[in-house]
């Protein structure tokens, strides 16, 4: 759920008593994501994540993943032409 900087800060018990239920945040400063907040019960996935990015292995500034630019080549056909045709 995205919450505006000046919103948290005047209902910062609010929105904590919400995280505490398990629900996460988004904290946003003119419309834009700067911040998570999440429940102190880490997914196994958040830990993942947070150990590549401290690792240099990953980074994320909050926008769409671009993908690798490390491509596999493959032997058959594209994989969009799959999709296609098992989408018919």
């Amino acid at each position: 759920m995205p919450v505006g900087i000046r919103e948290l800060k005047n209902k910062l018990s609010h929105y904590l008593d919400r995280v505490k239920k398990g629900e996460n945040l988004a904290v946003t400063e003119h419309g834009r994501t700067i911040a998570y907040i999440l429940p102190s019960e880490k997914i196994p996935e958040h830990e993942d994540l947070v150990r590549l990015v401290r690792e240099d292995l990953a980074v994320w500034k909050g926008g769409k993943p671009k993908g690798s630019t490390n491509l596999a080549k493959v032997k058959g056909k594209p994989l969009s032409k799959v999709v296609i045709e098992e989408r018919r």
